[in-house]
């Protein structure tokens, strides 16, 4: 249903840097890109995520409630994920642990939760065995 998520973005450059890196551990690259936008993914693959300058031209500014989830093969892949956020210039609102108690089947949520360098707010997560 959702081909892509949209953030705004104040500086596309530094967006881009930070996105490459997410995009690259999760095996795609850039799938469309503009002056002011780019987009990663696979076209017909996963949800992509996209970075834009606003059409209005004002200013950018992260969603209060609003969160992109990506999600993740393994625990270990949550790990490097917020890793390589932090290491370009995101910043850290939660580290990678369970969150929640397991389900009937033993599974809980995992995850990590960090902002990009526009104050939005992402996610690596899976759904895992408890360890």
């Amino acid at each position: 249903m959702i081909g892509y998520v949209t953030l705004g973005t104040n500086n596309l450059e530094r967006a881009a840097q930070f996105y490459d890196a997410i995009a690259a551990e999760m095996g795609v690259g850039r799938m469309m890109e503009f002056d002011t936008f780019i987009a990663w993914g696979e076209m017909g693959g996963a949800p992509g995520i996209a970075a834009t300058k606003p059409f209005d031209g004002g200013q950018a500014t992260a969603g209060n409630g609003t969160m992109v989830a990506i999600e993740a093969k393994d625990r270990g892949q949550v790990q490097r994920l917020y890793d390589i956020a932090i290491a370009h210039g995101g910043t850290d609102e939660g580290a990678p642990g369970p969150r929640g108690e397991p389900d009937e089947n033993g599974m809980v949520f995992y995850a990590a939760y960090f902002r990009d360098p526009d104050g939005n707010k992402l996610n690596a997560f899976l759904m895992d065995k408890v360890a």
